[in-house]
Formats: C-alpha cells, structure tokens, sequence
C-alpha cells in the first residue's frame, strides 16, 4: 500500500543515498512526456524538502524545456536489492545554469564531470512511497563511462556547439533556454 509524505524521513534520505539509479520524469502542456534515467552519482539531497541532481548533456533536453514551460516534475527511485521499496517525489523542478544566481551556492555539491551542462532542482511537494514487491532484485556491476569519454572527446567547444544543434529545442520544438 502507499503511504504520502511531506517530506523526506532521515530513512529514506538514506535509501536515496544508496541508489545507483533515480527516473526523472517531466511533461508539457501539450506533447511527449519524457522519462529519464539518471545515475553516475549526481544526486544529492539538499534537505528534507529539496533535492538536485547534476545534469549531462544528453541527445535532448527534455527536462529543461518542460520545466521551463510548467515546472512539473516527478522523480522516482526504486529498490532492486532484497528490501523492496518505490519512492516517489513529486514537486517543482527548475533549471540552475551557471549564470544564474544560486549556481555558486549550488555546484559545490557536486563533483566536476565532463559534459554537465546544468543543475535541475526540485522542490519536494508530495513524498510517496509503495512496495515495489513486483521490481526484480539486481546486482549492480559497474558505472558506465561512455558519456563521461565521449565529452572529453568534444571539449569544451565541441560541447557548446553540440548545445546549439542538438539541445535548444526539446523533441516537441519547445525551447530549453540553453545556448541563448
């Protein structure tokens, strides 16, 4: 059965901190909704009622063109070892560039990776949980360092212009705000 929440408990502060793998979830008004996969360590919870993750540049920017358009966001955890558990997080998402002004009190959070290209934060509304008795239990073997290779690859410039031809629109044609 789930159960709501306000906010996050200091347990599932700390499930959170052992996941390899969190879902971000975001939609406009009109068109796709979007479901990501997210890992490589770049979550962290801020406090009970705020967590931020450090966003890769990717094909798309999906999750910057929705929440710049409404600021709906869902993220979900779930467990895949023995002790069985879905955890839900739904509130308001923005989009935390270099320029803007909470960056410096923000970025040191986290640790540089090639290729980041913003913070995404949100603001916790609504914490849900449920059993997740159906989600398999699976071993984690390692992290992926394709995407981390690749933007080095590019440097700094190649990822610039990579921003202006593949991010500032999303798949519906909404602006992501980057890059202009």
């Amino acid at each position: 059965m789930s159960k709501f929440y306000s906010e996050l408990s200091p347990d599932l502060l700390r499930f959170i901190g052992e996941q390899k793998i969190f879902f971000t979830a975001t939609a406009p008004a009109q068109g796709r909704v979007n479901l990501s996969p997210k890992g490589m360590d770049t979550l962290r919870c801020l406090d009970s009622k705020t967590v931020a993750y450090l966003d890769l540049t990717g094909s798309g920017n999906e999750t910057a063109a929705h929440l710049l358009e409404n600021s709906r966001m869902t993220m979900m955890f779930c467990s895949f070892s023995e002790e069985p558990l879905i955890l839900r997080l739904y509130g308001q998402g923005q989009v935390i560039r270099p320029q803007h002004p909470d960056w410096a009190m923000l970025y040191p959070h986290f640790t540089p990776t090639p290729g980041e290209r913003q913070v995404i934060v949100l603001k916790i509304q609504t914490v849900q949980t449920s059993c997740g008795y159906a989600v398999p239990v699976l071993e984690f073997k390692e992290e992926r360092d394709q995407l981390k290779k690749w933007a080095q690859r590019k440097g700094v410039q190649g990822i610039a212009e990579y921003w202006r031809v593949k991010n500032r629109k999303s798949i519906d044609g909404l602006p992501t705000g980057i890059g202009g």
